[in-house]
């Protein structure tokens, strides 16, 4: 089979303009960045629905991450594709990229196979800008604040107190702890920060809640930044950055729209994770896909119990969104590495290892059950898969009273999805239930974090160290109780510990700290030893990538 890039480069996309009216979308209504990408006007969302039939959204999630993957965005992609087969008007709606893990360890976020976004290298690498944006936005906030205490700091902030660090689209591990200001009377006050990734940023994250412009400015002046020397709290608002911070966002506000191979729309917009944020794409690219499509396609990073629990307890909750099916991807080697099998042994068959890793998937479907729904399972199929492990899985799925699908779409792009977009039809046309939240916002904190870790994790309890207790007790002070919370956990387990896999039981899970993002509107409750800056692996994949006779070569 061809590599990725080559299959991208064998497809001459449609004009972006073409595609773009395929949902209604005008030559107005779009700013070209080239011939095949465009933003698209706000102003789209404030015209009535060309559709008389109310939108339905569909949730693309995933078991528990694997080194071998497991395709939510593929899955996406292919299941678009299907449905514009199937004559259904449909919009997709994902994250954008983020390029320190195409520099590091994963490569590019455009799907696989003949299941990909293009063009897949702009998408990857810079693509309008956005990451970019909101790099600059944030920052700006760190110097204003900086400055503030240099000239006078007559807002008595406390140096020690500063709560903005920096941000970068990049993994680098050697800023994640800094020291600024150093080199005499004329470089600033000495202090300790540092930096996190783009993809972490608060400023992120307002974006992607935001429901427009006046929104997204009230998030940016409410943002807590730090303490003065009494304990009293230091908005954006106060340094008066608000203002510039817009300016810097006006166009990465807008949604971007770029294509599948095949010809499908999709709007790539906003790029926070789900194991450090809150991993959903922007609420104003999921609703203008609602708003000009029939069907609207959207995907919550990792694994359900971080980015989909988000989505609908943060994004959902939030803008008033609800689902008429949730997709949840599996595939035979994350099942047989749940089930004990190393990386190296996956191409054997071994219908034992996957019936052993299946609980994981059980856990999954369990937790999409807590919030009103039932899941359509769909197997992402790769090259090799044995039909006896595939039978393992449907029987299971058929025992459980869930659809099952098996789907081809990264051999055979939208055709070999075409038996799962029949499954979600008839599911959100038949079996779809409203959404119910976890939990109440107004409910305490402590109950909102257990509430989290008990039922989607799994836990037998959660555990507050003192840095955490005083996180709390500084939240309840400030009257920031009633927030959602974004709990910061690791991809790699149900649990907050990296190596158990499979469903674990009997752990608990240990809260070490609790930040308040009052921009963003919610908690960030860290836990176990997760990091809101990765580092690069031993050898990176930036080593590979090149530009030779203006062509970029190397990128995965």
């Amino acid at each position: 089979m061809p590599t990725n890039v080559e299959i991208a480069r064998s497809v001459h996309p449609r004009p972006i303009a073409e595609v773009a009216a395929t949902i209604g979308l005008q030559p107005d209504d779009l700013w070209a960045y080239g011939p095949d990408v465009a933003k698209v006007a706000l102003s789209v969302l404030e015209r009535p629905r060309r559709q008389s039939v109310p939108p339905r959204l569909i949730l693309v999630s995933a078991i528990t991450p694997t080194p071998a993957g497991e395709g939510k965005t593929t899955t996406s992609i292919g299941l678009g594709d299907a449905f514009h087969l199937l004559g259904e008007s449909v919009c997709v709606a994902l994250r954008e990229p983020s390029m320190g893990p195409c520099m590091g360890v994963k490569g590019g976020a455009t799907g696989g196979g003949y299941s990909q976004l293009i063009p897949a290298e702009r998408i990857n690498l810079h693509f309008t800008g956005d990451f970019h944006a909101v790099t600059a936005a944030h920052n700006l906030l760190a110097a204003l604040v900086d400055n503030h205490i240099y000239f006078g700091n007559h807002l008595r902030i406390d140096p020690r107190r500063v709560l903005w660090r920096r941000v970068m689209d990049m993994n680098d591990r050697a800023l994640r702890n800094v020291i600024v200001g150093l080199g005499g009377a004329q470089q600033g006050v000495p202090r300790e920060t540092g930096f996190d990734i783009t993809a972490a940023s608060e400023v992120m994250a307002m974006l992607c809640l935001a429901s427009g412009v006046a929104d997204l400015r009230a998030r940016l002046e409410r943002t807590l930044v730090a303490f003065t020397h009494d304990g009293e709290p230091v908005t954006a608002g106060k340094l008066s950055a608000a203002g510039a911070m817009l300016a810097l966002l006006r166009d990465a506000l807008r949604p971007n729209l770029v294509q599948t191979l095949e010809g499908t729309p999709v709007l790539v917009h906003g790029g926070p994770f789900a194991n450090i944020a809150h991993g959903c794409n922007s609420v104003l690219a999921t609703r203008m896909a609602m708003h000009m499509a029939d069907w609207a396609i959207t995907e919550a990073g990792f694994g359900f119990d971080l980015g989909a629990e988000k989505f609908f307890d943060i994004k959902c909750a939030g803008a008033g969104l609800d689902t008429a099916a949730v997709v949840l991807v599996a595939t035979l080697r994350a099942l047989k590495m749940h089930g004990g099998v190393a990386l190296a042994d996956l191409t054997r068959s071994d219908p034992q290892a996957v019936a052993r890793g299946l609980p994981n998937l059980e856990k999954h479907i369990e937790n999409i059950g807590y919030f009103g729904e039932r899941p359509v399972v769909t197997l992402n199929r790769f090259v090799g898969d044995d039909d006896e492990e595939i039978a393992v899985v449907r029987r299971r799925c058929a025992e459980l009273g869930v659809p099952f699908a098996v789907s081809d779409h990264h051999a055979r792009g939208g055709v070999g999805a075409i038996e799962l977009a029949r499954a979600v039809i008839a599911h959100a046309e038949t079996a779809s239930r409203q959404f119910r939240p976890l939990y109440e916002w107004r409910q305490p904190v402590p109950d909102k974090i257990l509430a989290v870790a008990q039922k989607m994790y799994g836990a037998r309890n959660v555990v507050f160290t003192k840095a955490a207790e005083r996180d709390l007790a500084e939240v309840r002070r400030l009257g920031y109780e009633r927030l959602p919370i974004c709990i910061a956990k690791t991809q790699s387990s149900l649990s907050d510990d990296p190596h158990l896999a499979g469903r674990p039981v009997g752990f608990d899970v240990t809260v070490r700290g609790i930040q308040i993002n009052a921009g963003a509107g919610f908690l960030v409750v860290l836990t176990g030893d997760i990091v809101r800056m990765p580092g690069l692996p031993r050898k990176p994949l930036a080593e590979s990538i090149d530009l030779q006779d203006d062509v970029i070569v190397g990128l995965q």
